[in-house]
C-alpha cells in the first residue's frame, strides 16, 4: 500500500510539475518580466504581484471598464454623420461592401440608415454628442472620445473576448486577470478584480470565462458579485456557525491543504487557501461595501433614482466609486441591451438613459474625491453598428448589424488626454480616415498609464510568449497622452 501511496503521489507530483511548465504560471511565469525569483501565487498587496513593482511610474493604479454589451451604435451617440440623413433610404454603394465580411444580413439590399437624433457641440473641446446622452455632454471637457476603434471581430462572443482578452480564442487571461497578477491588489479584503453586470434580462449571454483568468492561477479571476442579500455564493456562515467557528474550521482546512500541496506540489492547493482566506475576510468587507445606505442624498441623487435598484447600471457605478475606494484593482462593468438589429429607436433610447447618467456621475464622482486622476475609466462595447439598416426601414423603426471597423469608446482618468476627439472617420462612418486604433494598441495604452510596457507583460504558455496585447505590434497611442 505504501508503494502505491508513494507511486501516485510521485505521479502527482511530476503532473503538476509539467503542468506549471506548460501552462506557464508559477515560478516560471512571466519570465521577461522577472529580474528576481517572485512567486505567482498569494500574492495580494500592492506591488507585490509577479512584477515586484511597474517598469515605469504609473499614472494610474486602477481600472474601471464600463462595458456596455451588444454594440453601441456610434451613429446615435458619438459619431455626427449628417450625410448620412441626406442619403437616408438610398442603396448602400457597392463599392464600400464588396468582398467585406458582413455579419446577419450577406445577400440582402443595404440601405443607407441615417440617425434621426441631434448633435450639438458641448464643452470648451466642442465635441459633438447626441441628444440620448445629455449627461455625457456634460463631461466632455473631461474624456477623450475614441471614434476610431477597431475589432477583428464581427461576432459578439469572439468580439467580447477579443475586447477582453486580446484574441478571439477562448481560455487566455481577461486585463482585470493580467492586472491582479503583475500588480497585485491593494484591499486586503476584497478581491483586485471584481465583476458587476446590469441589464441581465435582456440582450447576449455573458460567459464567465469574459473575466476569467485562462492560464494564469485561478486566484486572479473576476469575483462577481449579484444584486441579491448574498452578493457572493457561498461566503456567509451557514445556520449554526459563528464567526470564531468558522475561523477554526479554516484553520484545520489550511493544515490540511498545506500536507497536500506538500506531497503534490500543486500551485492551485495555494490558489485555494487564498480564495478561503479571502471569503473569510468578505464576510465583514463585502456586506459594508453593498451597504449605500450612508452616502450623501446629493450623491444618491447625481447617479439617478435607479441608483436604489439592485442590478441597475446606477447602482454598478457607484458600487465600481465604492470598491475604488477599497482598493480593488480592476473593476468589470457590463451592461446589456445595446445589440440593436432591431427596433433600435426605442431600444438605445432606453439603454441612453439607463447608463448616461451613472457613468457621467461615476466620473463626476472620482474627480471630486481627487480619485480620477488615478483612475482609468472606459466606456464601450466591444464593436459598432453599420451604417445600413437591418430590416424594414421606416421613420420610426429600423436596426443595425454589428460592424467592427471602427466604432466610438471613451476614456478617461489615470493618464489619458481629456476633451479631445480622436481619430476620424469618413461621412459614412464606415471607414477610418485618420488614426485608427486597435483594441491591442488601446489595451497596450492603459497598461503604459498604469506604468507596464506592454511588451515585456508576457507569459510562456503552450511555446508562446502569449501577451494581453497580442504578437502582432501593438503599440502605444501616444495621441491618447495626457
Amino acid at each position: 500500500m505504501n508503494n502505491l501511496f508513494d507511486s501516485l503521489r510521485n505521479h502527482l507530483t511530476r503532473r503538476a510539475f509539467l503542468r506549471r511548465c506548460t501552462s506557464g504560471i508559477g515560478s516560471i511565469a512571466l519570465t521577461s518580466l522577472l529580474a528576481e525569483d517572485v512567486p505567482a501565487v498569494g500574492r495580494g498587496k500592492e506591488g507585490l504581484g509577479v512584477l515586484g513593482k511597474p517598469h515605469f511610474a504609473p499614472k494610474a493604479k486602477r481600472v474601471i471598464f464600463i462595458c456596455q454589451s451588444g454594440g453601441v451604435s456610434q451613429f446615435e451617440t458619438f459619431d455626427f454623420k449628417p450625410k448620412l440623413m441626406e442619403l437616408n433610404g438610398q442603396a448602400m454603394p457597392a463599392s464600400l461592401t464588396t468582398g467585406e465580411r458582413l455579419a446577419q444580413i450577406r445577400g440582402h439590399k443595404l440601405t443607407i440608415c441615417g440617425s434621426p437624433y441631434a448633435f450639438t457641440r458641448h464643452g470648451q473641446c466642442g465635441a459633438e454628442i447626441s441628444e440620448l446622452l445629455p449627461y455625457t455632454a456634460d463631461i466632455v471637457d473631461d474624456i477623450c472620445i475614441v471614434r476610431t476603434c477597431v475589432s477583428e471581430a464581427i461576432n459578439h462572443d469572439p468580439a467580447v473576448t477579443f475586447l477582453q482578452c486580446g484574441g478571439q480564442q477562448p481560455g487566455r487571461p481577461t486585463m482585470g486577470a493580467w492586472l491582479s497578477y503583475g500588480l497585485g491588489s491593494v484591499s486586503e479584503n476584497l478581491p483586485a478584480f471584481v465583476v458587476l453586470c446590469s441589464g441581465m434580462n435582456q440582450g447576449q449571454n455573458l460567459h464567465t470565462r469574459y473575466w476569467g483568468s485562462g492560464f494564469l492561477p485561478s486566484e486572479h479571476q473576476g469575483v462577481m458579485f449579484r444584486p441579491t442579500s448574498t452578493p457572493v455564493p457561498f461566503v456567509n456562515n451557514p445556520s449554526g456557525i459563528d464567526r470564531n467557528a468558522r475561523r477554526r474550521l479554516l484553520d484545520s482546512v489550511m493544515k490540511l491543504n498545506k500536507l497536500k500541496r506538500d506531497a503534490v506540489g500543486d500551485p492551485e492547493i495555494d490558489t485555494r487557501i487564498s480564495a478561503y482566506e479571502m471569503a473569510f475576510r468578505m464576510q465583514s468587507s463585502v456586506p459594508d461595501l453593498m451597504d449605500i445606505s450612508g452616502e450623501p442624498q446629493h450623491i444618491l441623487d447625481m447617479y439617478g433614482p435607479e441608483v436604489h435598484t439592485p442590478g441597475s447600471a446606477a447602482r454598478s457605478c457607484l458600487l465600481a466609486r465604492r470598491l475604488a475606494e477599497r482598493g480593488v484593482r480592476f473593476v468589470q462593468l457590463y451592461h446589456r441591451g445595446w445589440d440593436q438589429h432591431g427596433g433600435l429607436p426605442a431600444n438605445i433610447r432606453k439603454n441612453g438613459k439607463g447608463t448616461d447618467q451613472p457613468a457621467a456621475a461615476l466620473l463626476k464622482d472620482l474627480k471630486q474625491r481627487g480619485m480620477l486622476e488615478d483612475t482609468v475609466v472606459i466606456f464601450g462595447g466591444e464593436f459598432g453598428r453599420t451604417i445600413y439598416s437591418q430590416g424594414k426601414l421606416t421613420k420610426d423603426n429600423y436596426g443595425r448589424d454589428h460592424h467592427g471597423r471602427c466604432f466610438s469608446t471613451w476614456v478617461a482618468g489615470g493618464g489619458f488626454k481629456p476633451g479631445i476627439d480622436y481619430g476620424k472617420t469618413d461621412d459614412f462612418g464606415y471607414n477610418i480616415v485618420e488614426n485608427p486604433v486597435h483594441v491591442n494598441d488601446l489595451n497596450a495604452t492603459i497598461l503604459h498609464n498604469l506604468g507596464i510596457d506592454h511588451e515585456r507583460f508576457s507569459v510562456k504558455y503552450q511555446g508562446l510568449d502569449v501577451r494581453l496585447t497580442g504578437v502582432e505590434g501593438a503599440q502605444v497611442v501616444k495621441g491618447l497622452l495626457a
